[in-house]
């Protein structure tokens, strides 16, 4: 074990910096690639080389990766430390989030299901967990999953994606209701400006959809994010030619494609095809 990991220390301080790894693949044949490793992996491999089985030095070395997109190669530092700790939820927690990613779901899936098993208490299981499901259709298993999430979100950040999933997928699943008195219950009390309190304004009528997306707004991930809002919103809404354009458009911003939703939205956009 240790031979290998100094191997795999040595080829990640050889790889020069602009090596980019292939990660994903878009239905048109667009290829999304991982990013330049700044020092942030190397140094993450290196300390695990000289400690091999720290559980914490796997994490940490996979979050690196993720940090710039090696999702594959993340996926595959989680194996190695779930081989050493099989019963370890976070590994399961952070595994299963980087098969969302490049949209292996039914991998993502499992790997969220049997964390929870293990640790119900770990907020990031139930809310990629309803990811998942919200992305395969199931918005009644989303809406319990994100159910499950909302009352233990670390932050205020967390808080507001778990209720504004937890919004969709009551709403998706036809329990437009529920979905309502949920958001009046103002549960996202927490203040915090981010994509997703922006989208909430827009359930709750104090914003118009044509508010949603300002010119502030530029990085890929967030434009990906508002538009599959705005997307979801006039789909609610039984408006399909609106919210195909948005889907549309959230898949347009190249640079989001990690992000949940413009995987939503290619999937959105496969079933309404």
């Amino acid at each position: 074990m240790k031979i290998r990991l100094i191997t795999i220390a040595a080829l990640v301080a050889a790889t020069p910096a602009a090596a980019q790894s292939i990660q994903y693949r878009g239905a048109s044949g667009v290829q999304y690639r991982s990013e330049a490793d700044t020092g942030a992996v190397a140094r993450a491999a290196k300390a695990l080389t000289a400690d091999p089985k720290n559980v914490d030095k796997i994490l940490a070395l996979g979050l690196a990766q993720a940090g710039i997109r090696q999702y594959r190669e993340a996926i595959a530092t989680f194996t190695r430390g779930l081989a050493i700790a099989p019963k370890n939820a976070l590994l399961l927690r952070w595994r299963g989030h980087r098969h969302l990613s490049i949209r292996e779901f039914a991998k993502a899936g499992a790997d969220l299901e049997a964390g929870t098993r293990i640790d119900p208490s770990i907020y990031g299981l139930w809310y990629h967990l309803g990811i998942v499901r919200f992305i395969k259709g199931d918005f009644t298993g989303a809406a319990a999953a994100f159910a499950k999430g909302q009352p233990i979100a670390p932050d205020a950040g967390e808080l507001k994606g778990s209720t504004d999933w937890l919004w969709m997928s009551l709403s998706r699943a036809g329990r437009g209701t529920e979905a309502k008195a949920m958001l009046d219950r103002h549960p996202d009390s927490l203040k915090i400006d981010n994509a997703y309190h922006q989208r909430i304004r827009l359930y709750r009528g104090e914003i118009t959809a044509e508010q949603v997306l300002t010119p502030a707004d530029t990085a890929g991930v967030q434009v990906a994010t508002l538009a599959f809002g705005l997307g979801n919103w006039y789909l609610v809404k039984g408006d399909t030619a609106r919210a195909k354009e948005w889907f549309r458009k959230s898949v347009a911003a190249k640079d989001g494609w990690p992000g949940f939703g413009f995987i939503a939205s290619e999937r959105e956009l496969a079933r309404l095809h």
